[in-house]
């Protein structure tokens, strides 16, 4: 039997902290498809060398043409019996959350029995993803005015807030006294040229630059995940006029893993509006930033990176994931800022507000990729970002953290087994 290789993408989680053993050894899934005939073949999967886990991972398989635009039903079974598993179809390849034990899986032409969407509407100018009932994610996409009396300068679009733990324990806060310009999980640039001019798109009260949600590209939900896809404008204000200088499209995937856990991925493409480039120049920060809520200060808090790296040092240093949790209200929760590799200046420099910020530890974590570099975005071109959240419940530790960018780098090639 010639070897043909079937790609899946696993997004894994760990609240055991074994994912990868030390031993290596062969680990054998097994998928059955039912044949048209209804009389059902089996397709052994194999691993590579070295892999168990022994918690639930988000998979995908490509769906071969007979299959495609067909109601399929997948099913499951193991040592707790037969079961329906729910799964999402987007595009040619069908979703779902892969059993932590060794599961015989089959897809059954025929229409699905059970129907578990994620949640995701439209409400007051957001688009919120509920898990379990719980809100856990708001997107802003009206306009966002700052309180009354503040420069109406600092009005903003196009951010993630509120952003909860799986429990809806707020994660983020937006327009802070301290800094009215910073909304909850943002990535604007601080230090940029365009057409000869430098201008900033993140200290909105200067009025140089802004970036604003322009539209809605696409959004789904089902028993896997819930996605959209939306366009930002990065818009240079001058002399009373606008102008669109760098086009952004962010898509953002929650996937709801277990009770205490969910991974957000955000993808970050940007293009040049113009036939001008647009440098982001070096500075001390910019892009991928987090303002946490406001609960956490420096007794109740911790910062906590791939290189060792806590609150008291992690500026400046470089970090492929950071840990970033606390205390809230009775309860602990936080979430694991993972970078991929791929990503321009990676493993990429941390801005991490010091421990005395303004007296009590106020905290700021930032993905700075141009503290330490400048990066030309040439016309006709595009450029990709993507970063992962591990939000959750609970205290996780480095070892949890290591495993979950090591599949968030590295996605699993799955083998026919010859």
């Amino acid at each position: 039997m010639t070897s043909t290789k079937i790609n899946m993408n696993l997004f894994f989680t760990n609240n055991q902290l074994h994912l990868r053993m030390h031993f290596r050894f062969v680990f054998i899934l097994f998928l059955g498809f039912l044949a048209f005939s209804c009389a059902e073949s089996e397709i052994h999967l194999q691993l590579p060398e070295g892999y168990s886990f022994q918690n639930k991972a988000v998979v995908y398989l490509k769906l071969s043409k007979d299959l495609q635009n067909q109601n399929l039903r997948l099913m499951g079974k193991n040592t707790r019996g037969k079961f329906e598993i729910p799964y999402q179809i987007q595009g040619d390849s069908v979703y779902w959350i892969l059993e932590a034990e060794p599961t015989v899986y089959s897809i059954l032409k025929e229409a699905p029995t059970i129907d578990q969407e994620i949640k995701l509407r439209e409400h007051k100018g957001q688009i919120e993803i509920y898990q379990n009932d719980t809100k856990i994610i708001g997107y802003q996409m009206a306009v966002k005015n700052p309180p009354d009396g503040v420069n109406p300068a600092y009005k903003r679009s196009g951010f993630l807030h509120p952003v909860n733990t799986p429990k809806g324990k707020r994660l983020t806060q937006i327009q802070p006294k301290d800094h009215y310009h910073h909304y909850g999980i943002w990535n604007p640039w601080t230090h940029t040229r365009f057409e000869g001019d430098t201008l900033d798109f993140w200290n909105l009260a200067k009025e140089e630059g802004t970036v604003r949600f322009a539209k809605l590209i696409k959004k789904e939900s089902g028993a896997v995940f819930s996605s959209f896809k939306v366009l930002h404008e990065h818009v240079v204000l001058k002399n009373g006029t606008q102008k669109v200088a760098l086009n952004e499209t962010q898509e953002i995937k929650v996937v709801p893993i277990y009770q205490n856990q969910y991974l957000l991925d955000i993808t970050i493409e940007y293009k040049c509006a113009t036939d001008r480039p647009f440098t982001i120049i070096q500075y001390r920060y910019a892009g991928f930033g987090w303002r946490t809520t406001e609960e956490w200060d420096n007794q109740n808090s911790r910062v906590l990176s791939s290189e060792g790296k806590t609150r008291k040092n992690a500026d400046g240093s470089t970090a492929r994931w950071c840990i970033v949790d606390g205390k809230l209200d009775e309860g602990y929760g936080g979430a694991i800022m993972l970078s991929h590799p791929k990503n321009y200046n990676h493993p990429e420099p941390l801005r991490v507000w010091p421990e005395n910020q303004y007296n009590r530890g106020d905290l700021f974590v930032n993905f700075a990729t141009t503290k330490t570099t400048d990066w030309t975005l040439n016309p006709g071109k595009t450029y990709t970002l993507k970063y992962q959240l591990l939000v959750y419940d609970g205290k996780l530790e480095p070892e949890a953290a290591e495993n979950q960018w090591d599949q968030f780098a590295h996605p699993i090639e799955i083998k026919i087994k010859p």
